[in-house]
């Protein structure tokens, strides 16, 4: 059978935060240029960036009317059940209008519904778990799903280990070769000479706590001889914009050029979601992980430490940001020699193809 001629439907979902929607589109890229003739369909969740980033990446998407479970009773938690009938059903109409040959899940809120809906009609599917804690919506596919590739070991407490593949997370292309595009990324940003570029990361959405962090240590940052490139994210770019081309300032709501940020930066602050772990593997420069607390079973930390173990990233936690940021700062750019182990011990961690071998399984699914 020859699947580059074949017209395949792929369906995929994957949304909420970019952590979830770029593996997602990073998959569909690597199947497109496999299968040029190949037909794609995102589901997404309605008023998510899902909506926005998809199309701007030349695919369709289909929204579903979906959220998830807050920690305390809200008005949202009460309108659960509604929503998630509602997706059900909705994504039981797109499954039956679409009919696709393979269902692809990357987590996010509308990937539940989603793939059920797949399973239910004896759709192969595939879901990629990013964390090395996964959530409840991956728990329950896992049951139904014939593949679940990972980016960790030890996930066989969580799903069954015959179907378990470790490939690492999918990552935009664009980043395998950013040590090419310094001078590029320096003109973008239009940085000065002989100062240190300090990236930071706070997600997509933003990150209060890092946000805050940054606000507070302008100054001393300035007096570190330090530029920086700071994505705020959505939430919090109307408060935060008022310091940008200040005291050597660029405040983002978001990043579409992160091949050029990542070029850019001397050095990276960031969350440790699993997707910005693994990219920053593949960036191979240092990086100080401020994770956040306020997800399932720690799993940020987790997967900090999975790295900051190996001697590969610093980490601060955020009840300890005012104690030790200024110190543990200072002296990582006071010392070339500790950067550069940094960057070469977290570039050794790097799971360069996780993309192609993802698409590789999802092929065998095709072929079966």
């Amino acid at each position: 059978m020859n699947n580059k001629n074949k017209t395949y439907k792929i369906i995929l979902s994957g949304g909420g935060t970019g952590g979830h929607i770029y593996p997602a589109i990073a998959i569909a890229n690597e199947l497109k240029l496999r299968m040029p003739n190949a037909e794609f369909l995102f589901v997404g969740a309605k008023d998510r960036m899902e909506m926005d980033k998809v199309p701007e990446a030349g695919y369709a998407i289909k929204g579903l009317w979906i959220s998830g479970i807050q920690r305390k009773l809200t008005f949202k938690n009460l309108m659960f059940p509604f929503k998630l009938i509602h997706s059900l059903w909705g994504a039981r109409k797109i499954v039956k209008d679409f009919k696709p040959d393979v269902a692809i899940g990357t987590g996010g809120f509308a990937s539940g519904p989603l793939l059920y809906m797949a399973a239910l009609n004896r759709i192969p599917s595939l879901i990629q778990e990013q964390n090395s804690y996964p959530g409840i919506t991956n728990k329950l596919l896992s049951k139904k799903a014939q593949k679940i590739c990972v980016a960790y070991d030890g996930l066989e407490r969580f799903f069954p280990k015959d179907r378990i593949i470790k490939t690492g997370n999918p990552v935009r292309q664009g980043l395998l070769d950013i040590d090419t595009k310094t001078d590029e990324a320096k003109n973008f940003f239009n940085l000065k000479q002989g100062k240190h570029t300090l990236l930071v990361l706070g997600g997509s959405l933003g990150a209060k706590r890092v946000n805050e962090l940054i606000e507070k240590e302008l100054d001393f940052l300035d007096t570190q001889n330090v530029q920086i490139i700071w994505q705020c994210g959505k939430l919090y770019y109307q408060q935060y914009k008022i310091y940008s081309n200040t005291k050597n300032v660029q405040v983002y709501e978001f990043l579409n050029n992160m091949d050029l940020a990542y070029a850019a930066a001397d050095v990276i602050i960031s969350r440790a979601g699993a997707s910005s772990v693994s990219e920053l593997c593949i960036v191979g420069k240092p990086v100080i992980f401020i994770p956040s607390p306020n997800v399932a079973e720690d799993h940020q930390t987790k997967n900090a430490m999975a790295v900051v173990d190996k001697e590969a990233a610093l980490i601060i936690k955020e009840e300890d940001l005012n104690a030790d940021f200024e110190n543990n700062f200072s002296l990582l750019v006071a010392s070339p020699e500790k950067q550069k182990q940094l960057g070469k011990n977290i570039k050794k961690l790097a799971l360069v193809n996780a993309t192609k071998q993802i698409a590789d399984e999802v092929e065998k699914l095709l072929k079966n």
